[in-house]
């Protein structure tokens, strides 16, 4: 037998079949069994589910993207908790306090609020008085309202600032009603007296939303350039105002579109074109943190699939890649606008995806898991939206509507309802996931901890736990590794994971103390010397699921490459 050549061909065809098809059809069994399928793809359908394995296999023909969660970005370590809201739309005080009430109950500690130029210098540069109606007042009057209510609920404000006024313009709004000012320093000194009003008070500032597509940069062509002086005019503009300003870049929407110049509505560019031309056109130091949207459209918030033409919620990895390679790792991402569109079959608009209002409730939580356990990088995700004054977009037959987490009435939908369940018991025990942290990581309870401003490390400020201090933090990994400043001095202190007895640890400037861990646990660090933390990072951890798409993609290349030799031993 051994000796027959073609007897030898006929059992190597033989076996080499179906091992592989063994094999492939153990690794389907095993995602059906665990549901892993959705876990990889995003897909709930399962002939969809195949097609986005097929996808994943192609997504390792491309480059890997770099995302360098080893590097700590500022204001990452944050409560990821935010929703978006229209209190300005409000005309009733008490209505607006109802609405910060109940976004407070469903977990969020952050509003984006857009303060609208147009709707605070109405009338002409310097002039803040709200003459449309009688009795005149001033136009800050429901502004201050929102950031009274904010300090009062214990939540920060994210403030938009965009949608220019008609006099800013010569030709008013003929050009649009979002488009920018004739003269850019208009925006800068309204930005200016914005943040002079609210300093201290406000922090957190974006200028401008989405200026990569129409009707956001009105019937212009989309220009990163103009943009970008935009911009830096605006950003310088605020930190004189307040030094302690954070600023957020306009949120890039999500778009293949490569016709900056095309007729409006057609106007419109690729986002990663945009932001890396932005990076050309030398904006880097005129903001501080990263926005996008992060809309999951037709797929779930689980699906990885890795294609730049296909949007779906995996899209930040792509920027981040893209932050990384202009040395921007230390920055962070937040997404503006998050959610998926449960639209009912009537309204024929289908443009944002169609999920159930289960299916909505339920991919927002995943949403909030995932970017906390696997993207260190990443700090508020905005729901879009928590409610409207009027169902007048769902009269008019718009998709936009069904985002809501609450009628005009404050009649909660299943969405809101999950957030409720979810959002505040995360934020009571909040988890420092795999990634590198900074100092000041939501997940730290102390009360003599505190963050100071630092010349040296990356992010300039350091932790400081001071002698006799105490700091408890839960973890889920299993090293947590403290990075001691560059200009610390030696430090003992003890360490105590769960149950287990403390132990003594030394730290001097520049050097890593690595813990071991048991997955989720809770430490405890007593400082006998002042001690310095440069950043935090966890090892370990992550989803275990994820190591069968690799093995799918391996299993069918197997198969194919058996299928293609015992083809051609077939033939001879």
């Amino acid at each position: 037998m051994f000796n027959d050549p073609e007897r030898l061909r006929k059992l190597a065809i033989a076996l080499f079949i179906p091992i592989p098809l063994l094999t492939l059809a153990l690794v389907l069994a095993i995602f059906w069994r665990t549901n892993a399928l959705y876990y990889v793809t995003g897909e709930e359908d399962f002939a969809a589910q195949l097609k986005g394995l097929s996808d994943l296999a192609a997504d390792r023909m491309r480059p890997r993207v770099h995302t360098a969660p080893e590097i700590p970005a500022a204001h990452s370590g944050v409560n990821p908790f935010g929703v978006n809201v229209f209190l300005e739309q409000e005309p009733d005080p008490a209505v607006r306090e109802r609405a910060v009430r109940m976004a407070r109950a469903a977990g969020f500690h952050w509003l984006r609020q857009e303060f609208p130029w147009e709707d605070i210098e109405i009338h002409g540069k310097g002039d803040f008085q709200d003459r449309r109606h009688e009795p005149y007042r001033s136009a800050w009057e429901k502004y201050d309202h929102i950031v009274d209510l904010a300090e009062k609920y214990d939540m920060e404000l994210i403030v938009r600032v965009s949608n220019p006024p008609a006099w800013s313009r010569a030709q008013g709004n003929e050009v649009g009603s979002y488009a920018p000012p004739d003269n850019y320093q208009d925006f800068a000194d309204f930005v200016y007296a914005l943040v002079s009003r609210y300093k201290g008070r406000v922090r957190y500032y974006q200028l401008w939303n989405e200026p990569n597509i129409y009707p956001e940069w009105g019937n212009y062509a989309i220009s990163p350039e103009d943009y970008a002086r935009l911009l830096c005019l605006a950003a310088d503009a605020a930190r004189r105002a307040d030094p302690n300003v954070v600023i957020i870049n306009g949120a890039m929407a999500s778009t293949i579109v490569l016709d900056p110049a095309a007729e409006p509505p057609g106007n419109a560019l690729n986002d990663f074109l945009f932001m890396q031309r932005l990076y050309d056109a030398g904006a880097a130091d005129c903001f501080d943190i990263v926005a996008m949207q992060g809309y999951g459209l037709w797929s779930g918030p689980t699906d990885r699939r890795m294609n730049p033409r296909v949007l779906n919620f995996s899209r930040p990895l792509f920027m981040r890649d893209l932050m990384v390679a202009n040395g921007d790792a230390h920055k962070p991402i937040w997404i503006s606008e998050m959610n998926w569109n449960a639209v009912p079959d009537e309204v024929p608009d289908k443009r944002f995806g169609q999920v159930t209002p289960e299916q909505q409730a339920r991919y927002l939580v995943e949403a909030y898991e995932r970017i906390q356990k696997e993207w260190p990088w990443l700090g508020v995700a905005n729901v879009w939206y928590l409610k409207r004054p009027t169902d007048q977009w769902k009269q008019e037959g718009k998709p936009e509507y069904y985002f809501r987490l609450l009628e005009p009435d404050f009649t909660t939908t299943p969405a809101y309802e999950a957030l409720k369940a979810y959002a505040p018991a995360q934020a009571q025990a909040p988890i420092m996931h795999p990634g590198a942290h900074p100092p000041d990581h939501w997940a730290i309870e102390s009360e003599e901890y505190r963050v100071e401003p630092a010349r040296n490390g990356p992010l300039h400020q350091v932790g400081v736990l001071p002698a006799g201090g105490t700091l408890h933090l839960r973890v889920d990994g299993s090293r947590l590794l403290i990075h001691a400043a560059p200009d610390a001095m030696q430090a003992r202190f003890s360490v105590a994971v769960g149950e287990r007895a403390p132990r003594g640890v030394g730290i001097d400037a520049g050097e890593v103390v690595a813990i071991r861990l048991r997955g989720a646990s809770d430490v405890t660090i007593r400082a006998e010397d002042d001690l310095r933390v440069d950043y935090w990072e966890v090892k370990g951890g992550g989803n275990a699921l994820l190591w069968l798409a690799p093995l799918f993609c391996l299993t069918l290349v197997f198969l194919l490459a058996a299928i293609w030799l015992a083809f051609r031993w077939s033939e001879g």
